[in-house]
């Protein structure tokens, strides 16, 4: 691994459903600048966490890995990552009917989600080249190199409420709180598919033997995994667009809210609100050790930390492309009032279409030219 004497660089990469193309833009424009960086702890979740399993597993180096996710991400469709059909998205909508006005009579078939995942099963397993029960043999070929030092996973144990943190690589054990705990292990499909499973509208996954949702749910502070695997620099790209406080205040609809707006705001408070004041927490204890001696900072060391967010509104581009989804989702993501809003940030988590996907690859790749300085200072 590249060394630096200022410690460990890990990558952070955030959920936000199809938003996560946005990070391949951004991961674009650092391979441009650096092709041959070497990230030795990577973390992630939702989204995130399939981009960080592409990375940790794949042998070509970062400009490789990067042009490999680009393929990835510029090739899909709804119907790659689940059935859209209308047949298949009807019957998950009234299984969930049948079992709202069952009143829980056994004799209606458990629903698991409204969505079925098969396709994106079937991708990533190809993706990542999955090898017997399915585990991820490229990421142990890049520890044993030396080219990763660790790369960890976030799930929600929907049994017990608690956030896992699955690694590859050493430095688990050190994560355990009251409702977090870390776990080594080897990643395999089944965490990253788990890490992805947006409450409600994908299944959740079985590990071990309880059932994972997708990791964002709980993860109050989504800093702590790297720096808990070790970093001391951490390049963090979310997928949520910082609105000024004039934005902030300009309402997105008028009358009363439809679930899509509810949702979008739902979502975007659980999954990616967290990094923003997790961000602010930790600048604030860096100018608090700052004016400390070595001895009396109890083992507290200064961060560096740069975030990465969108120059657009994903949710309000987003608008613009619903048009070109498959009848029977559009019919579906319409009906929850998608086109009362101006920003549907709902819509933006299930928009895995070519056109949306480059447009936010084009995107991501612009703020990371854009902050191409920042980005240097923290890379060197």
């Amino acid at each position: 691994m590249r060394p630096s004497g200022r410690g460990p660089l890990a990558l952070l990469l955030t959920g936000g459903g199809a938003r996560g193309a946005y990070q391949v833009g951004v991961l674009r424009g650092v391979a441009a600048l650096r092709p041959d960086l070497e990230i030795p702890i990577l973390t992630g979740v939702s989204a995130g966490g399939i981009n960080v399993a592409c990375l940790a597993a794949s042998d070509s180096g970062f400009r490789g890995a990067i042009e490999t996710l680009d393929e990835l991400w510029c090739g899909l469709s709804p119907d790659r990552v689940f059935r859209a059909d209308p047949v298949s998205l009807f019957r998950n909508v009234v299984r969930w009917v049948a079992r709202l006005g069952s009143g829980g009579a056994g004799l209606v078939p458990k629903t698991r989600g409204l969505m079925d995942t098969s396709p994106l099963w079937a991708l990533l397993r190809r993706a990542l080249d999955a090898g017997p029960g399915d585990e991820i043999p490229g990421i142990e070929r890049n520890l044993e190199a030396g080219r990763l030092a660790a790369a960890g996973l976030a799930t929600v144990d929907w049994t017990t409420g608690r956030t896992f943190f699955w690694v590859q690589g050493p430095g688990a054990e050190s994560w355990r709180r009251p409702q977090r705990r870390g776990v080594q292990t080897r990643l395999r499909v089944d965490h990253v598919m788990a890490s992805a499973a947006l409450p409600i509208l994908f299944p959740a996954v079985k590990l071990v033997n309880s059932w994972h949702g997708d990791g964002g749910v709980r993860l109050t502070t989504p800093l702590a995994p790297a720096l808990h695997l070790g970093a001391t620099r951490i390049l963090a790209v979310s997928t949520r667009y910082p609105r000024s406080a004039e934005e902030a205040a300009i309402p997105e609809i008028t009358g009363y809210p439809p679930p899509a707006q509810i949702g979008g705001v739902l979502l975007n408070a659980i999954f990616l609100d967290q990094l923003d004041h997790d961000a602010y927490q930790l600048e604030r204890i860096n100018r608090l050790i700052a004016g400390l001696d070595e001895e009396r900072r109890e083992g507290l060391r200064h961060i560096e930390l740069l975030v990465l967010r969108p120059s657009v509104d994903l949710g309000r581009l987003a608008s613009q492309y619903e048009a070109r989804l498959p009848k029977g989702l559009r019919f579906l993501t319409r009906g929850l009032g998608t086109r009362e809003t101006k920003s549907s940030d709902l819509l933006s988590l299930l928009l895995f279409q070519d056109d949306y996907v480059r447009r936010l690859i084009e995107v991501g790749e612009e703020d990371a030219h854009r902050q191409r300085g920042a980005l240097l200072r923290i890379l060197d």
